[in-house]
């Protein structure tokens, strides 16, 4: 007689691991991989994907245009970089350091013109704009997170794919098939860490539910418990027998201690810690660090700053970069303040010259791509009615991308004298998605596989040989 799936279910929570494959977004466990002293081994392909959401202005961060007309070029000096002949902003002083350990892509852009936050953010991780649910396509794509959980699982612990920090504001800027996995199901959406009031840069930062299994000795107690109830059925029925695996395969990897170590930023010598930056963007790096570390396939990390000092109000963990100045009522858009740029771009400068640095000296560069871009650039012209600060600009925006394979020191695509519209080498988010997906060896054609259910490709882009080398 077969175990009855309610039992099952039972079962497994009665062991306390009832969360594995029972729906719960991120859990995917793989078989695990050792080395000779017993010791995990590091999880090959990983990617961490920077969202400055909002969309931050390409003209005042990596493609100055020092030579256009104030009203265009803005207040903010080139500087040169390690790299001849790649100048980034006066306010990357440290990012302009290590140039040579990443490509600028200066020619992003949206294959129509997508002017609102929601439609270019779903065309940036999903890969379709939002026009094909008007047409009577049902919005249930995956992101591209999801995507490589799908095919690369994680090795060593539950996590597969991970979200640091949600965005808020949604449907403003986040759909909700993003962080329901789409028709991939709930098993490879990410898991959301930390929120505007819980994120590591505070000292009690919390760890994911996932992880808060209680009393260790009373959580072995069950598990001998459910040991001696299966015990007869293990013999006699195969089904329980996969089910008896299944469940000591989830009972491991949530006590294994590298998925719960890894956030423990403790762990981390006082001066790694603060030269990421004692901000909410900084120590989410560092903690997408240590996430990859223990095997987490891809870790989406919101490139919130934090607000500024003795705002409370500003800068919400959805938005640091939508900088409209006082066309929105958002002050000064090159202003100290949570939507300033004199206060986001040095802690961006900071966090992401830190992660590419720290990655380089652990080896973890060739296996790990860094993705840092925001769903569009910033107008040309810089808004003056009231606070100055720019509009949202599908037409052309900038990426940098860095790790497996991406060849370092060297600007793909370049913008017109105004970085209005590529002028060679356009980039598609389609684009980006097949070059990610193909540095992590993930192939672009077979989802929707085995499901009876026709699916176009997820990216209708071809990856950027040109970015490799």
């Amino acid at each position: 007689m077969n175990l009855p799936k309610t039992s099952r279910r039972t079962a497994l929570k009665a062991g306390g691991v009832g969360l594995l494959n029972l729906g719960i977004p991120g859990l995917v466990v793989g078989k695990d991989k050792f080395d000779a002293s017993g010791k995990a081994v590091a999880s090959k392909k990983c990617c961490i994907f920077v969202l400055l959401c909002g969309g931050p202005s390409h003209i005042d961060t990596w493609d100055l245009k020092p030579d256009a007309p104030s009203e265009i070029r803005g207040p903010y000096k080139p500087i040169r970089s390690k790299v001849p002949g790649m100048q980034l902003s006066e306010l990357h002083p440290k990012l302009s350091q290590v140039t040579d350990q990443f490509c600028l892509i200066r020619s992003m852009t949206h294959p129509r013109p997508i002017n609102n936050h929601f439609d270019a953010m779903h065309n940036l991780l999903c890969g379709q704009v939002v026009e094909r649910v008007r047409e009577g396509v049902p919005d249930d794509l995956p992101y591209i997170g999801s995507v490589v959980a799908k095919h690369l699982s994680n090795e060593r612990n539950l996590l597969t794919n991970a979200w640091l920090i949600k965005c808020v504001g949604a449907p403003v800027f986040c759909a909700p098939n993003i962080g329901s996995g789409g028709y991939l199901g709930s098993s490879y959406a990410p898991v959301f860490i930390g929120s505007a009031d819980n994120h590591p840069a505070m000292p009690k930062f919390r760890l994911p539910e996932i992880y808060e299994t209680g009393d260790p000795a009373r959580m072995q107690e069950r598990r001998k418990l459910l040991d001696t109830l299966e015990s007869n059925r293990l013999a006699e029925e195969p089904q329980a027998k996969d089910w008896h695996e299944l469940r000591e395969l989830a009972y491991d990897a949530m006590t294994r201690p590298e998925g719960r170590e890894a956030f423990d930023l403790s762990r981390e010598p006082r001066a790694v810690r603060e030269r990421y930056g004692m901000h909410p963007l900084g120590q989410n790096l560092l903690l997408a660090r240590r996430m990859v570390e223990a095997g987490v396939r891809f870790v989406t990390v919101n490139g919130w700053v934090g607000p500024a000092p003795g705002e409370t109000g500003g800068g919400p963990p959805a938005s640091s970069w939508d900088m409209h100045g006082g066309n929105m009522g958002m002050g000064n858009a090159f202003s100290n303040g949570s939507y300033g740029m004199n206060h986001c771009l040095p802690r961006l400068d900071e966090a992401l010259s830190a992660l590419l640095t720290d990655l380089k000296e652990r080896g973890m560069l060739q296996d790990t791509m860094v993705v840092a871009v925001g769903e569009f650039g910033r107008t040309p012209i810089i808004l003056t009615q009231g606070p100055p600060g720019r509009q949202h600009w599908p037409q052309c925006f900038s990426a940098i991308v860095a790790g497996c394979g991406i060849r370092g020191g060297a600007v793909y695509g370049e913008s017109d004298k105004t970085g209005a519209a590529p002028r060679s080498n356009p980039v598609t988010p389609q684009d980006l998605h097949a070059t990610i997906l193909h540095a992590l060896g993930v192939p672009l054609n077979d989802l929707g596989k085995n499901t009876g259910i026709i699916r176009p490709p997820f990216s209708s882009g071809k990856p950027v040989m040109g970015l490799f080398g």
